[in-house]
C-alpha cells in the first residue's frame, strides 16, 4: 500500500470518528445488542461436519475463539486418548487437559471484553480492517472479489491452525513428519467399524487416501499433504482430487458394479450439483419427473465413452460441485454480506457502508435472542 493511500485511510478515519464524535445522538437499534463467542466445534467427526460453519470476519474475534477451542480440543483430547491420565489425577494433581479445561469465568471474561466499547468497539474495528480488505485495487470500496479473498484467508488460517493441532498429536517422533503408521483414526471410525462393515471398509481412512495425499511419493506426509489429507475438496494435488472421485463411486455404487448408473446419479449426486449451482437450495418442491431431463443431459455430457455409466475419471469435472471448497464457502459469505450491507445497491461496499451496518460483518457471533423484532440472517450458522 502506497504512502499516499495510507495517508488518505488515516484523514477519512479521523474525520469519520471527529463526525461521529460530535454528531447529534441517535437512537440505535444495535447499541445494547451483546456479542456472544461460540461454540460450535465438533469433535465427534473433525473432518466431515454436518454443515460449513463461517469464520468470524474480525481476526481479533477469530483468535480469541480460536484459543477457547484448544483448550475444549485439549480436554477432550486427554478425555478419550489418555483416559488413564485423567482416572489417576482424580486422586492427584489434574491431568493437563483438565488444566486447560475453558472455565465458565474466563469465557465470559472474553466476552465482557468484546462488549466493553472502549476495549472492542465495533466502529474501530471496522476502521481498522477496511482497509486491510481494500487492497485490489485500492479505491475505497471493497469488492466481492476482495470480500471473498478475505474470507478465504480466514478460513485457510483456520484450517491450517486445527491440521497443525492434528499434526502435533500424529506426528509421534516429532520429525514434521507424519507416516501412515503415526496416524490412528478417530474414535469414531473404530465404534462404525464395531457396529457393521463401515468403518476401515471406508475408503476416507485407508491407505489410499494416505498414499493419494503424499504429492511427493516420501511415504510421509508434512503439513500440507497432510492438510491435504483431512481437507482433500481444498486440495490441488490430482493424485487426491483422483481418490475423491473414487470415493465417491464406492459410496454411490448401489449394484456394486465399480461404476456409477443414471439411477445412482440421478439420486444423489446430480441434488448436489443442482444445490451447488443454484442460489436457492430450497428445491424440495420439485419432483423427480421435471428433474430428470436436465439430470440426463449432464449424465450424456461427463459419460464421455458413452457406455451409460460414469467412471471415477469422468466424476472429476464436478467433483468441486460434489465436495465444494473454502473458496465456495467464503464467496457464499461475501456474497451475502454485501447483499445486507450495500445500502446503494451497486454491487460494492464503501466504508459508510460497513460503519451503519456493523453486525451484518458480526453476525457469527451476534446474539439475536435478546430482541425478536430485529430482522438477524443466520444463514450461516
Amino acid at each position: 500500500m502506497s504512502k499516499l493511500s495510507i495517508i488518505v485511510y488515516i484523514t477519512l478515519a479521523a474525520l469519520f470518528l471527529f463526525l461521529i464524535s460530535y454528531s447529534p445522538s441517535k437512537p440505535s437499534n444495535h447499541r445494547h445488542r451483546r456479542l456472544k463467542l461460540r461454540s460450535t466445534f465438533n469433535f465427534s467427526d473433525f473432518n466431515k461436519p454436518l454443515h460449513h460453519e463461517p469464520v468470524p470476519f474480525d481476526p481479533l474475534i477469530a483468535d480469541i475463539e480460536r484459543h477457547r477451542e484448544d483448550k475444549q480440543w485439549e480436554k477432550h483430547y486427554f478425555d478419550h486418548a489418555h483416559p488413564e491420565i485423567l482416572s489417576h489425577t482424580e486422586h492427584h494433581q489434574p491431568a493437563p487437559g483438565h488444566e486447560s479445561q475453558p472455565e465458565w469465568d474466563d469465557f465470559i471474561n472474553a466476552e465482557d471484553y468484546l462488549n466493553d466499547e472502549e476495549k472492542f468497539n465495533v466502529t474501530s474495528r471496522l476502521l481498522l480492517l477496511f482497509p486491510k480488505i481494500d487492497v485490489d485495487p485500492i479505491d475505497g470500496y471493497v469488492s466481492e472479489h476482495e470480500l471473498t479473498e478475505w474470507n478465504l484467508n480466514q478460513a485457510e488460517r483456520e484450517v491450517l491452525h486445527r491440521t497443525q493441532r492434528e499434526m502435533d498429536v500424529h506426528d509421534k517422533n516429532h520429525d514434521g513428519f507424519v507416516s501412515f503408521a503415526e496416524y490412528e483414526p478417530p474414535t469414531w471410525v473404530h465404534s462404525a467399524a464395531e457396529k457393521d462393515s463401515f468403518g476401515y471398509d471406508m475408503g476416507w481412512w485407508r491407505e489410499e487416501h494416505f498414499n493419494a495425499s503424499d504429492a511427493d511419493g516420501d511415504g510421509l506426509l508434512n503439513i500440507t499433504e497432510f492438510n491435504d489429507f483431512l481437507h482433500p475438496a481444498d486440495s490441488k494435488n490430482p493424485k487426491l482430487l483422483q481418490w475423491l472421485c473414487k470415493e465417491e463411486v464406492r459410496e454411490r455404487d448401489s449394484d456394486k458394479d465399480g461404476k456409477v448408473n443414471f439411477k445412482e446419479f440421478f439420486h444423489g449426486l446430480f441434488d448436489l450439483v443442482r444445490n451447488y449451482e443454484e442460489e436457492n437450495q430450497n428445491s424440495s418442491h420439485l419432483s423427480d419427473d421435471s428433474m430428470e431431463a436436465p439430470a440426463k443431459v449432464l449424465f450424456a455430457q461427463l459419460d464421455k465413452d458413452g457406455d451409460g455409466y460414469l467412471s471415477d475419471t469422468e466424476l472429476l469435472p464436478i467433483i468441486g460441485k460434489l465436495h465444494p471448497s473454502e473458496r465456495y464457502y467464503a464467496k457464499q459469505q461475501a456474497d451475502y454480506i454485501i447483499s445486507q450491507a450495500d445500502t446503494d445497491k451497486d454491487g460494492r461496499l464503501s466504508l459508510t457502508e460497513m460503519i451503519e451496518n456493523p453486525y451484518v460483518f458480526y453476525s457469527a457471533i451476534f446474539n439475536d435472542e435478546e430482541d425478536e423484532d430485529y430482522d438477524f440472517h443466520d444463514e450461516f450458522r
